[in-house]
């Protein structure tokens, strides 16, 4: 295939615990690969040493928990930094970027989970990311209850991992709501079979490539 020659492109994959967001990124840098499309991948909290260590001390469970409006300017802060580090280099350059979560995450995990007002997380992002938006957003969207049972059998949990059920189903609530807001939305059914799974991805994604292509 053709190496697409255009701007970069910005995916963000968002969903709860244990939606299979890992398993179904591999899948993704497999599609981007055979594409001959440049990329590169990150994640959030993250991205760079600094982003990083902010991540390490918003997941562990070692010493007092931050204040919920603290644990709000350590995820923009981190952004603040992976967006000026990472993921704007390299989208002019050209490249596309494929994010494991981004600011909507800090909409439903902070926002609705949390239940941190919404209109001062706007502001923030308006601050962090002026008119920087993903182009394209997979949501994993899973019950809570089947979620936390596969996170549980994968690795011991983190602070988040370890919230009350009631704020997850918050969470996923959140979640659904951006979408049905956004049109740069796509809700795949991540309690089906991967295969099931993966074959949404690629209708959706290489939808989403050859309008690029197109355009």
């Amino acid at each position: 295939m053709t190496a697409v020659r255009s701007e970069g492109k910005f995916i963000t994959l968002e969903g709860g615990e244990g939606a299979g967001k890992s398993t179904s990124r591999e899948f993704i840098v497999e599609l981007l690969t055979a594409h001959e499309i440049p990329f590169i991948q990150t994640r959030e909290p993250g991205g760079t040493p600094l982003s990083e260590s902010l991540r390490s001390l918003l997941l562990t469970k070692d010493g007092t928990a931050p204040s919920v409006e603290a644990e709000l300017l350590m995820v923009f802060a981190a952004r603040a930094q992976h967006l000026h580090e990472v993921i704007e280099p390299a989208l002019s350059k050209g490249q596309w970027v494929l994010c494991d979560r981004f600011t909507d995450a800090t909409y439903a995990y902070q926002g609705y989970g949390r239940g941190f007002d919404l209109g001062a997380i706007g502001l923030l992002e308006r601050m962090v990311q002026k008119d920087r938006h993903p182009d394209l957003t997979l949501l994993f969207d899973l019950d809570p209850k089947i979620g936390i049972q596969r996170a549980q059998k994968r690795a011991e949990l983190d602070r988040f991992e370890l919230e009350e059920f009631a704020f997850f189903e918050r969470v996923r609530k959140g979640y659904l709501e951006r979408a049905n807001r956004h049109d740069r939305f796509v809700v795949i059914d991540a309690a089906k079979a991967i295969p099931a799974v993966q074959a949404s991805i690629r209708e959706h994604l290489e939808s989403f490539i050859e309008g690029v292509i197109g355009a």
